[in-house]
């Protein structure tokens, strides 16, 4: 484990390539695509300009003791890009590559996501720099409470709704809610979604972006003629939307032939065994040492994996995978964008041009945000419904909006 003067060192770097001038913004991406969009859809110079910008940016800094009794300063993030819809909806990341860019983007992408799935709610996104394989779970945890007891002036119900992103889970939700609700004196379960069962969250929460990932590729392979059963998938990021889509088009029969995670890409032309990949990460906490499996190499490039020759490429990991220039190399028929912003606006271009079929990240990773929806009105109702219901209402909000895109 990386400690005291190294931690700092780490994190110092972090701070300092976040404002690299050589760093691509994923802001100025975002913003590329929008115009696009803009100049299709013929909007007005005013509603351009209002969106162009998010509406309020917070940052700040988290003071936190560690086990060693020593104090760590970290940073954070909240961007509340448009409320327009209703309460700003998004997740909160940990990672030491977040950066104010990376959240502005988020926040900007999530404003669409929720209006594509035609859900009352604007979009958002929060961001720590640190990396949460070097905290231990008391670390994590005052953190986590840090965050949002200096950002509770933002956070509400009506206001602004939180989830679990990049290394942020249940059990840190549970410790924003409960954070929350102390400094208001009372239950606030809304405030926030991805909530532990026990205290207010909605069944089907965990796998909800992969399943709403895996309806979205159903409707793409019909609409193609391919069979589902059968065609070869490949899935960069083995975090909870990929692996949870990994398990769900294997049960569907598809035949997930490369996965990969930070510790590198894995591949087999005899397919993966998915359950397999998934006990190794239970046990290891990555898929390191997942080429020890039967069948299974590990690539000396993991972006190959992104070249792989599938019908059916899930990219589920970070953003700016896909560029321009490894574009021309992908092989899939079908993107289906499980991360946000995954391929570059120069990307999407050349993909286009190659015929493949995309499933933009604002349709296809949608099912998150729209399962955090069910789970804020489940929580201001009282009233919490059955799994069968989460899936049939999901699978028609993501098939209405796959035929809303798809016109």
């Amino acid at each position: 484990m990386v400690t005291g003067a190294k931690k700092d060192k780490l994190y110092e770097e972090a701070i300092k390539e976040q404002f690299s001038m050589d760093r691509k913004s994923v802001f100025e991406n975002a913003l590329d695509q929008f115009n696009k969009a803009a100049e299709i859809l013929e909007l007005s110079e005013d509603q351009k300009a209002i969106l162009r910008q998010p509406q309020r940016i917070t940052e700040v800094s988290l003071p936190v003791r560690m086990d060693d009794s020593s104090i760590r300063v970290f940073k954070g993030y909240r961007v509340q890009h448009s409320k327009a819809r209703g309460p700003a909806k998004g997740g909160v990341r940990f990672h030491h590559d977040v950066s104010l860019d990376e959240v502005k983007a988020l926040a900007f992408w999530m404003t669409f996501k929720c209006a594509v799935v035609g859900i009352p709610m604007g979009g958002g996104k929060g961001g720590v720099i640190c990396d949460p394989r070097d905290l231990s779970e008391g670390e994590m945890e005052r953190l986590s409470r840090r965050y949002f007891a200096e950002l509770s002036d933002m956070f509400g119900p009506d206001s602004d709704v939180p989830a679990p992103d990049v290394n942020t889970n249940p059990n840190v939700m549970g410790w924003f809610v409960d954070t929350y609700s102390m400094r208001k004196g009372g239950w606030y379960p809304g405030v926030v979604t991805g909530k532990p069962l026990e205290i207010g969250g909605s069944l089907g929460r965990i796998t909800a972006t992969a399943q709403g990932v895996t309806y979205c590729v159903q409707n793409a392979v019909n609409e193609l003629g391919i069979e589902l059963e059968g065609a070869t998938v490949a899935i960069q990021g083995f975090g909870n939307a990929g692996s949870n889509a990994a398990v769900l088009l294997d049960e569907l029969g598809a035949k997930v032939v490369a996965i990969s995670d930070v510790e590198g890409a894995f591949v087999s032309d005899e397919g993966i065994d998915v359950t397999a990949a998934v006990d190794h990460v239970l046990k290891h906490r990555s898929l390191k040492g997942f080429d020890s499996h039967a069948n299974v190499t590990k690539l000396d490039d993991a972006m190959k994996l992104l070249e792989w020759d599938v019908d059916i490429l899930v990219p589920a990991a970070l953003e700016n995978q896909i560029t321009e220039e490894n574009a021309d190399r992908v092989q899939a028929k079908v993107i289906a964008e499980a991360a946000n912003g995954p391929c570059t606006p120069e990307a999407d271009q050349i993909l286009a041009d190659k015929g493949i079929f995309m499933i933009p990240d604002i349709l296809a990773n949608a099912g998150g945000v729209t399962v955090s929806y069910f789970e804020w009105v489940q929580n201001r109702m009282g009233y919490y419904w059955d799994l069968e219901r989460v899936k049939e209402d999901l699978k028609r909000y993501m098939d209405a909006a796959f035929e809303s895109v798809l016109v």
